[in-house]
């Protein structure tokens, strides 16, 4: 089997030039911009490039299609394409209407490629005006579909929401149902399940599949005491291999300030829901 590359990219939550907000302020899509080049720079030929959500943060229209552009440029800038799934703070009918061009619609966004002989699966575990998520009924019914039919090199699941608790992050903020997920998932050929969410790097495996949770490009999120939450300047992304020994997950972190963007009580958090 011949080695495939891809890379993971997660919570950039850009919005466009001149959009009032905090996170507006920060300039996040330039943060974007510089992977992308960075990815040229290096040499690294990826089959393709994966987001796994918080595209934007609070996106609306204008937002989607900023982030739709950006995201061409920069998958011509690496000769790989771009594929994308929503996070919490994503919005599914902006999205629909900026970045795919459709008519605008609730219903949640997910589907099936193959590049190279490696299946790539999004799925859309986000829950309008909540921060944990879910994997409905109906996308189960159609992942246990999909999956009935192996792929060459096998199956990489992307999703918003990681299977695993993160530390310093309430559990209530991952995916709710990650058992009824895994046992469809269970003996098919699965190899990767790939997260974001938690801002920070937690690669694991639950009931025999890798977990992988990036950092993501916009900041990183780390306890700054036992009673509050620090969030920093902090960009990175990783470079998934897939061979025949299996899967192997390198992380790039580019130079930040790393000064404190947000801190905030942890109790805060946990009445997010």
């Amino acid at each position: 089997m011949k080695p495939i590359q891809f890379v993971h990219l997660t919570d950039t939550h850009m919005n466009a030039p001149d959009t009032e907000g905090p996170f507006a302020k920060l300039q996040l899509a330039e943060k974007v911009k510089h992977v992308f080049g960075h990815i040229q720079q290096s040499g690294l030929r990826p089959s393709f490039l994966l987001i796994t959500g918080d595209l934007s943060h609070e996106g609306d229209t204008a937002d989607y299609a900023y982030i739709r552009k950006l995201l061409d440029e920069g998958s011509e800038t690496i000769s790989a394409p771009v594929y994308v799934v929503l996070g919490n703070h994503d919005h599914r009918a902006p999205f629909r209407e900026g970045y795919l061009g459709e008519t605008a619609s609730e219903e949640p966004y997910y589907y099936t490629q193959t590049i190279d002989g490696l299946r790539l699966v999004g799925l859309n575990s986000q829950v309008p005006g909540a921060h944990n998520g879910t994997i409905d009924d109906r996308q189960l019914a159609w992942l246990a579909e999909q999956l009935r039919t192996p792929a060459p090199c096998g199956t990489i699941v992307a999703i918003h929401h990681p299977l695993l608790t993160i530390n310093g992050m309430p559990g209530d903020h991952s995916l709710t149902n990650r058992d009824a997920l895994m046992d469809v998932l269970a003996g098919t050929d699965v190899i990767g399940m790939m997260a974001g969410h938690v801002h920070s790097n937690n690669v694991g495996s639950f009931r025999g599949i890798l977990s992988v949770a990036a950092a993501g490009t916009a900041f990183g999120g780390e306890l700054a005491d036992a009673e509050h939450f620090r969030m920093f300047d902090a960009c990175s992304y990783n470079v998934v291999t897939v061979d025949q020994d299996g899967v192997a997950v390198s992380t790039v972190t580019l130079p930040t300030s790393n000064a404190e963007f947000f801190r905030f009580p942890l109790k805060a958090l946990a009445e997010q829901h």
